[in-house]
């Protein structure tokens, strides 16, 4: 029996291949799925925008701006520069090392941006109070090591000071005496609950756990625990830094960051979720309540003043580390960096800034990192349209703005 031939109609191109006009319906499968990330584009672009002239301007080697929403670790930013041009991949073959997210494979010394969580660690453990005081005596000498203030040579000794004094400072003969009144081992207990020496667990490759010493040699030496105070001797990548600093911006979870959102298809159909684990409550709401009440000062107050925004409340902290050398000690080169939790007292997002080797005398993290961590804020504000907290601050012509907003 003859079997009768479908017909369907053709047409050439315009090198005379033929392509089909017409089609019945589910004669070619296609996979059109597609991939959504948590990564909002405009953000994108003005983070990757900030950095770029910060870096220009202070001749900086590198430099990286992240953003996580505090409440899912959902990143809503990652940028790291410089970068390659994914249409001309091809021209970076002798640059490798530009094809990797720095942020997420790259290991540092944070500095002074980790003394919130260090204060958040003694206000825990139930060794100081929010009202607790210490004497800075601008420098002391442990196990035959100077540590002394940044500004030790012009200021001298400072004098007794608060927690939030002692962070808007950004002593770190202040945060010597903090934790110091907790036993080491006790100390390095809550350093690893709270990650330190593991990854982050972001859905990106490559990320080696952080760096930090084995306890034996961490307890047999007072100059470790003193170092790690204000943020040296240990390394961790930024996108860990920045999960810490999630743990004060959530209320004390230690959240998971990621960049896949999910996979649909082409009827917007669900068909991937990626399985995001619970956080993990490490620290009490209360003792983050306290530090970012601190943080708040440092930019309304402290070395974070370039950050501040007004009618609205950031909390943050500046950071100005040394690099270590490759062959031991320390590099004449350092790293900035800045963190901004916003809003201070209900968070949404956080912000971090970092930039590696910055040339000038006025390289510091107050004026490299927090301007662009100030303008990554004030465009989420736009993009979000948050309403002032301190109205009161703003210039007329803006206060009788969101006053008529319904």
């Amino acid at each position: 029996m003859q079997t009768k031939l479908e017909q369907y109609q053709v047409a050439r191109d315009g090198l005379g291949r033929i392509i089909p006009r017409t089609m019945p319906q589910r004669l070619l499968l296609t996979d059109r799925t597609v991939l959504e990330l948590t990564i909002d584009e405009r953000t994108q672009r003005v983070a990757r925008h900030l950095l770029k002239q910060s870096m220009d301007k202070y001749g900086a080697k590198r430099g990286a701006v992240l953003v996580m929403e505090a409440e899912t670790g959902a990143m809503r930013a990652l940028v790291t520069e410089p970068t390659f041009d994914p249409n001309r991949y091809f021209d970076y073959a002798k640059t490798p090392e530009l094809f990797k997210n720095w942020a997420v494979t790259d290991l540092y010394e944070p500095g002074s941006t980790f003394k919130p969580i260090n204060v958040a660690i003694a206000l825990e453990s139930g060794h100081i109070q929010p009202d607790s005081t210490f004497y800075d005596e601008g420098m002391l000498t442990i196990d035959g090591w100077p540590v002394a203030n940044f500004d030790y040579e012009s200021k001298g000794p400072v004098g007794l000071l608060t927690i939030s004094e002692i962070l808007q400072r950004s002593s770190n003969v202040g945060m010597v005496h903090i934790i110091e009144q907790m036993p080491v081992a006790v100390y390095y207990s809550w350093l690893q609950r709270l990650g330190l020496g593991q990854t982050s667990g972001i859905d990106l490759p490559s990320e080696p756990p952080g760096d930090l010493k084995n306890q034996a040699q961490f307890t047999a030496y007072r100059i470790e625990a003193a170092t790690t105070a204000f943020g040296q001797g240990f390394s961790l990548t930024p996108m860990q830094m920045l999960q810490l600093q999630g743990v004060l911006a959530s209320g004390g979870k230690l959240l998971t960051p990621h960049v896949v959102k999910r996979v649909i298809n082409e009827e917007g159909e669900i068909l991937y979720e990626p399985p995001i684990s619970d956080p993990r409550q490490v620290l009490s709401p209360t003792t983050t309540a306290q530090v970012l009440r601190m943080m708040e000062d440092v930019v309304e107050k402290g070395t974070g003043k370039p950050a501040r925004i007004p009618g609205y409340r950031v909390g943050g902290k500046t950071g100005t580390a040394q690099k270590a050398d490759a062959n031991g000690g320390y590099a004449n080169a350092k790293i900035t960096s800045f963190v901004g939790i916003f809003p201070a007292t209900a968070p949404r997002y956080v912000v971090m800034a970092v930039i590696d080797e910055p040339i000038g005398d006025d390289a510091f993290g107050s004026t490299v990192a927090a301007p662009i961590v100030k303008g990554v804020i004030e465009d989420l504000i736009v993009a979000d349209k948050i309403p002032p907290s301190h109205p009161e601050e703003l210039p007329t012509k803006l206060r009788k703005v969101f006053n008529s907003t319904p």
